[in-house]
């Protein structure tokens, strides 16, 4: 069964597409200026980034903050 959760403003978006909205918007070099993530820096692909970041509470916690941030 699926609860609303009207104080959270990152329900039911994916990690993956704010990984795409972040990319998109300001580019590997400059997130990985933003966001301090060798991810970022020097592998930058989308499946690497993904697997450090679901792993990583404390790098996917600053990523979702630039995203909220940006939006």
């Amino acid at each position: 069964m699926r609860q609303d959760q009207p104080n959270n403003p990152l329900h039911a978006i994916k990690l993956a597409d704010i990984l795409d909205f972040l990319v998109a918007n300001y580019g590997w070099d400059e997130l990985g200026n933003l966001v301090n993530i060798n991810c970022f820096k020097d592998n930058q692909t989308k499946k690497s980034s993904l697997k450090f970041l679901r792993t990583t509470p404390w790098a996917r916690a600053k990523v979702e903050q630039l995203y909220l941030d940006s939006i």
